[in-house]
């Protein structure tokens, strides 16, 4: 009776890493699959074919809760976090005033989380570092020349560059560090007129630089995977030159308030 309780125990102990193995590997192939759809959507939503976008969302939807059922490599913060986006990107595509840049940037922004949560080299979103400090040095720059218009337009640049990262940061950076950073860029956001004309504001836009790039610099400096440059440059540029427009409209729009409050 002893010498089969051992075989039991040794077959067990040989079989168990193996059985590991093949879920990991099980978990990986779904999670790639999740990455590969979320692709496919944000190639509709670039093409306009939103009626098939909103039914590859609806697979989206479905693999993921069959990925989440199966699969214990999936946190509950990833969980709702891809949740969330993903509600996100279908209420966008739902909405006829929503403008095309803000449809894509919504299926940017699940495209580059799933792409954090699959197994890749490096994240898409570290290649963000150069469109984003790019864009606080315009911030910057249009203080300098006191061009209160373009500091608008250009921080809401910014901010949706944010927008478009922030699930992905969350994921992979401390929360205090994120926390700070957070509440340093909504500060700025809220406090607009004082960082045009006050020192402490300027400070708080340099700490706001001096933190992106630690951020960015703390991170494994690996080389991005070739297929996935293709939506860092293209839809990269679309959200950059494009959201400047919306930045400067959102600014207007704001501004016309002013004027008329009970309008």
């Amino acid at each position: 009776m002893k010498w089969r309780v051992v075989a039991i125990i040794l077959v067990i102990a040989l079989i168990f890493p193996y059985m590991i193995v093949a879920e990991t590997e099980n978990d990986d192939g779904m999670m790639n699959q999740l990455d590969l759809l979320s692709d496919e959507v944000l190639h509709l939503v670039k093409a306009q074919k939103y009626e098939e976008a909103s039914r590859m969302l609806n697979y989206f939807t479905d693999q993921f809760v069959l990925a989440t059922s199966t699969s214990t490599a999936i946190t509950r913060e990833s969980l709702r976090t891809v949740t969330s986006v993903h509600q996100e990107v279908v209420e966008e595509i739902k909405k006829e005033q929503s403008s095309y840049e803000s449809k894509v940037q919504k299926a940017t922004k699940l495209r580059i989380l799933m792409d954090a949560l699959s197994p890749a080299k490096e994240p898409m979103w570290h290649e963000m570092k150069g469109p984003m400090l790019s864009t606080l040095g315009e911030v910057r720059e249009s203080i300098e020349a006191g061009d209160s218009e373009s500091f608008h337009t250009q921080y809401n640049t910014f901010l949706s560059l944010y927008d478009t990262i922030y699930p992905s940061l969350k994921l992979e950076v401390e929360p205090a560090t994120i926390q700070q950073l957070h509440t340093r860029i909504q500060y700025i956001d809220q406090y607009r007129r004082d960082v045009m004309v006050k020192e402490e504001g300027k400070r708080e836009l340099e700490l706001l630089n001096s933190e992106l790039e630690d951020i960015f610099d703390t991170i494994t400096d690996d080389e991005a995977d070739p297929s996935l440059w293709w939506v860092i440059i293209s839809t990269g540029s679309i959200i950059i030159l494009t959201l400047s427009y919306v930045g400067f409209k959102k600014y207007k729009g704001g501004k016309k308030k002013e004027k008329n409050p009970e309008s």
